[in-house]
């Protein structure tokens, strides 16, 4: 094996991104570019049944999205793409003829009834495993009458010739040495009856004519990988390096499953996650890089990565920590992005963001920055920004507006009314004016005012929300609720 590095992520076109998948694309990303080596997307669509229709476009913006950019494909009609082995047919039966001539694969005629009973019968005889072996009846035939039965048309699948005894052994960079008995194995199906192959011959062939370095893959793999070994000694190709992945779990320790919570990626950047976030999150989820560093960009994750640090037990998909990641980025984001993502949510939500200046806005995000996990909560925990007040907190009325509560806030507004071109500085002075004119304490006047202009009992500073209201706005909505709240 050179020592150039070439990886690949190798998707089957089924439906969304899993963020499991997400993590073995950004695995492979991150060490091609840690290693100045080359990122292969490739698109495993030899299932036919199984394909969804948009599922390569979605996959491809979700990678753009989280800024994992593969480096080479021919595309369809010459266009830059990923590969994909639909279009690349004639290539694998090529090598499964080659194996058959060798002695390696053989032809199997055995009808789908025929390994339904076969399948009956392990039920009933209680040998039945996960997948039940096809018993070998096909790999006894002559030469002569494999031709002979292929002549005549019938139905035939090819199937790799999986050595009864010895063991099979091979290593990985996570698990160290692997050995599995051969005796388990299945004579695996290399070439369907409808002319695809299987993963299993596809991946190989692929994998060795791509020149990929190293098999950077799912943990679910890995019992798959002593067939793929057998192929590539049948072969004589030399093996890549294997690094098989934990699997992702649930906080009870189960296989993270959608059973218990969202799995796809675009679920996640559909609720607002950060694509920074998301990524740093995932690639936490198995690799650490040696100390107590918890918030990395994507840059700095690249000069960090190492497989070596990539461990094998289950990492646990702790949301909450997700949750904290998003809010810390979002900390660190320039004002100019969070803008650009802000005026998303309010178009969303049905405002029309040029009905605020670009300072007004800048000003809001300012003053929910440190409030905010997501982008949408300005919205969410903030809406008094946007619309009118249209409803008070009946729990804050209860506890802040009393009977003499209209009087004291007219008063207020009276005071208010003379300021021109008010800071927040003046309207704090104008509040303790009118407190000590009126022989009360400073909330007395602080916590009514807040429900007046916002309809809530916290936020940011108070003095924050009138100056970016403007002064005529924070009049209106002082009588407004002088009005609604006196006749409730």
């Amino acid at each position: 094996m050179s020592d150039t590095v070439r990886v690949r992520f190798a998707p089957s076109p089924t439906g969304f991104l899993h963020v499991g998948g997400l993590r073995t694309a950004l695995y492979n990303f991150l060490f091609a570019r840690s290693r100045g080596g080359t990122f292969i997307l490739r698109i495993e669509d030899t299932d036919q049944t199984r394909q969804v229709e948009g599922a390569v476009e979605n996959l491809i913006d979700t990678l753009h999205w989280a800024d994992i950019d593969f480096d080479e494909g021919p595309g369809k009609d010459g266009a830059f793409g990923p590969y994909v082995q639909s279009q690349r047919l004639e290539m694998y039966r090529e090598h499964a003829e080659r194996l058959v001539a060798e002695g390696n694969a053989y032809y199997c005629f055995c009808t789908h009834e025929r390994l339904e009973k076969i399948r009956r019968q392990s039920r009933y005889s209680g040998t039945l495993k996960q997948s039940p072996a096809y018993d070998r009846h096909c790999r006894s035939l002559s030469t002569d009458e494999a031709m002979r039965k292929k002549s005549a048309g019938e139905p035939y699948v090819i199937r790799m010739k999986v050595p009864e005894s010895g063991e099979t052994s091979f290593d990985d960079v996570i698990r160290e040495r692997v050995t599995i008995a051969n005796s388990i194995l299945d004579d695996q199906v290399l070439i369907k009856s409808d002319g695809f192959p299987t993963y299993h011959l596809a991946v190989v062939v692929d994998d060795h004519l791509m020149r990929i370095s190293h098999v950077i893959r799912g943990e679910e793999w890995l019992s798959s990988t002593p067939k793929h070994v057998l192929l590539y000694r049948s072969f004589g190709w030399e093996l890549p390096v294997f690094a098989h992945l934990s699997l992702l779990l649930n906080p009870d320790k189960s296989k993270l499953s959608k059973r218990q919570g969202d799995v796809a990626v675009e679920e996640y950047r559909a609720k607002g996650y950060l694509n920074e976030a998301l990524v740093n999150f995932v690639a936490l989820l198995g690799w650490n890089p040696g100390d107590d560093r918890e918030i990395f960009t994507m840059e700095e994750l690249v000069r960090e990565f190492s497989l070596e640090r990539v461990g094998k037990s289950g990492a646990v998909f702790n949301v909450e920590k997700l949750n904290w990641l998003n809010f810390q980025h979002l900390r660190r984001k320039p004002d100019a992005e969070v803008l650009q993502l802000l005026n998303k949510e309010l178009t969303r939500a049905g405002i029309d963001p040029s009905h605020f200046s670009e300072q007004y806005l800048l000003g809001v995000i300012s003053a929910m920055r440190e409030r905010v996990t997501f982008v949408r909560d300005v919205l969410e925990k903030s809406p008094y920004f946007f619309r009118p007040v249209d409803h008070y907190d009946p729990d804050v009325v209860k506890k802040r507006w009393k009977p003499h509560t209209p009087n004291h806030v007219r008063v207020l507004a009276e005071e208010f009314s003379k300021l021109q071109s008010p800071r927040k500085e003046d309207y704090e002075a104008a509040l303790v004016r009118v407190a000590d004119a009126l022989s009360i304490k400073p909330p007395e006047l602080i916590h009514p005012l807040r429900l007046a202009v916002s309809g809530m009992g916290a936020g940011p500073g108070l003095y924050d929300i009138l100056a970016l209201l403007g002064r005529d706005e924070v009049l209106r909505r002082i009588q407004t609720a002088i009005e609604r709240l006196t006749q409730s």
